[in-house]
């Protein structure tokens, strides 16, 4: 039989966000807790990834990991790249969704992956979703059996760009970012995965991503947002 591969699924994200939490990275990274509603409706949309070639076994369903707590950083980091010193949104956007489609179960635990991500958060837990970003790993079960095959994958990241309700948002009133400074940034690229016995299959990536970037400061990630079409 042929092998086959499990990938990090992309969800719907926001699906499982709290009111609290919408209103957190939604509403505050577009217009500061200004047209809520107005917002959140313009960038909810389906899955932030594209169908998978045939080859894939079926992805996790729901968020397996919406409840995951922040891990120690005693777990180590593995293979996870440390976040790099970006100041531009965009820029940093791209770097931070390569680091999420990236990952090599050859070298790095579960526990490890998820340290790994959470130290691209930000410190300012008002503002941070961690949920939505852990959500990106599948659960124990699923993580030993990607391991048991070898599965690992990079990822090429072919553009990032400022969603069109986003520019729009701030072309309507500018001075709405000053409060916490997140920027909602989509990127698109394409995910390779490689496993034993020279198995390989590739897959489009796309997803919208809330991070934060303060004047003077290197830029932190804050979220998975809800995605977008534009």
């Amino acid at each position: 039989m042929r092998s086959r591969f499990l990938s990090l699924s992309l969800p719907s994200y926001g699906s499982g966000w709290s009111a609290n939490r919408r209103i957190a990275i939604g509403a505050v990274a577009i217009a500061v807790l200004l047209a809520i509603a107005a917002i959140v409706a313009l960038l909810t949309g389906g899955d932030n990834g594209h169908q998978a070639p045939d080859s894939v076994a079926p992805a996790p369903t729901g968020n397996p990991s919406s409840s995951e707590a922040a891990p120690k950083p005693s777990s180590g980091s593995g293979s996870v790249p440390e976040q790099p010193q970006i100041a531009e949104p965009v820029a940093y956007a791209k770097a931070a969704a390569q680091m999420l489609w990236s990952y090599d179960t050859r070298d790095t635990s579960r526990d490890q992956q998820l340290a790994g991500m959470h130290a691209w958060m930000t410190t300012e837990t008002k503002y941070a979703d961690w949920t939505s970003v852990s959500g990106q790993v599948p659960d124990p079960v699923l993580w030993s059996r990607m391991a048991d095959q070898d599965q690992h994958a990079t990822a090429h990241v072919t553009e990032g760009h400022y969603p069109g309700a986003f520019k729009q948002a701030l072309t309507d009133d500018p001075s709405a970012i000053t409060e916490a400074y997140i920027y909602v940034v989509t990127v698109n690229g394409t995910q390779q995965i490689a496993w034993k016995n020279g198995g390989a299959g590739a897959e489009e990536r796309a997803v919208t991503l809330a991070v934060q970037c303060r004047p003077h400061q290197d830029c932190s990630l804050a979220a998975i947002a809800p995605s977008v079409t534009q």
